[in-house]
């Protein structure tokens, strides 16, 4: 296939925080391939974070999904309109809708792109704008097929010989509040950090506080424990540690940390353990700590960190992974939370720590 007069190139993958860390191996191996040509990228705000401002890309163009929530209809559609009419000047090359959905193949179709870029099993009939479609023989959620091989399918039909998944994240150095490297600063540097994760949006994605307890009750004493979760998430941190009796080693940022920050303690840790979740996700980008995730009605085959020092747990139940947001199962409702043994996930950690 004839690659070489591609000069720009759009990147829509508008959502979620998670999904948008997954595109980004596909960004780093097209800036390899085309190193002077203009990469941009389309998101949404609730995940701009890893976006704005990462070397790997030229501009980007950010849909405020959370603003728009607040503004009047005239308001929505004007501001929409005003990046469509961006991008549509730019006259793309290559526009690759990621996301496969209609809201971002309707950008994918409104852009005046070239060549329009998708892979095949789309959901909302997402592949109506494209004119080119890759073939990839495996179904978009299937339970083996990783979301970022998934994406690198792109980089291939491209041309693109480094498929390697690479991570590139903006510096946000200056981003990191002083108090969290304050309270960082005040943890016993003899021993190793372990960051706790526990929160996640899904209903069947979370594990048992009970399980949490265990697993903090194992280290508190040997490690620095450190436990992240935003405000909304405070209820679930709250009753994990109301279980613990002493609290000496534990750091509670619940609600006290920006994404920037959750970065600056990710690079400060040891092992990140967290459901699969955008904190997972983020510590594979950050690539310095170990994570350990946990999955329940989700898959690790398709989204877990791989690598020499990330490791996954499958619950044990034979409906997981079901890829449901909420259990559908009447007489043993939400049973896959129960099918990862706290036992299993501390000696998993052990030997991550050795």
């Amino acid at each position: 296939m004839q690659n070489n007069k591609i000069n720009k190139i759009l990147i829509i993958r508008l959502s979620a925080l998670g999904d948008a860390i997954h595109t980004l191996p596909l960004a780093y191996s097209l800036r390899k391939r085309y190193p002077d040509a203009q990469i941009d990228w389309v998101v949404e705000d609730k995940a701009e974070k890893f976006i704005v401002n990462n070397p790997l890309l030229n501009n980007v163009y950010v849909l405020e999904r959370k603003k728009r929530k607040k503004s009047g209809i005239f308001r929505k559609i004007t501001e929409y309109f005003k990046i469509i009419s961006k991008i549509r000047h730019e006259k793309y090359d290559v526009v690759i809708d990621t996301q496969q959905l209609f809201k971002s193949s309707l950008i994918m179709g409104l852009s005046k792109g070239n060549r329009k870029i998708t892979l095949d099993f789309g959901r909302e009939l997402s592949w109506i704008f494209a004119n080119e479609i890759i073939k990839t023989e495996k179904k978009q959620f299937d339970i083996n097929f990783h979301v970022v091989n998934r994406n690198l399918q792109i980089a291939k039909y491209l041309g693109c010989n480094d498929l390697t998944p690479k991570f590139v994240i903006p510096d946000l150095i200056n981003e990191y509040s002083e108090e969290i490297k304050n309270i960082l600063n005040k943890r016993d540097g003899n021993k190793k950090t372990i960051v706790i994760a526990p929160a996640t949006t899904w209903e069947n994605k979370h594990w048992t506080v009970q399980g949490w307890v265990d697993v903090i009750n194992e280290f508190k004493n040997t490690c620095n424990i450190i436990i992240t979760a935003s405000e909304k998430e405070k209820e679930l941190t709250s009753a994990i540690l109301s279980s613990i009796s002493d609290k000496e080693n534990i750091i509670d940022l619940s609600g006290q940390t920006s994404l920037s920050d959750i970065v600056y303690v990710d690079k400060n840790a040891d092992v990140v353990i967290s459901p699969d979740s955008g904190s997972a996700h983020i510590a594979w980008a950050v690539g310095i700590p170990a994570v350990v995730t946990l999955f329940f009605a989700t898959s690790s085959g398709r989204t877990a960190p791989f690598g020499d020092k990330y490791c996954s747990v499958q619950a044990d139940t034979p409906c997981s992974p079901c890829m449901k947001k909420h259990c559908k199962r009447i007489n043993a409702l939400n049973c896959c939370k129960d099918g990862i043994k706290s036992a299993n996930v501390i000696n998993i950690v052990k030997k991550v720590l050795q």
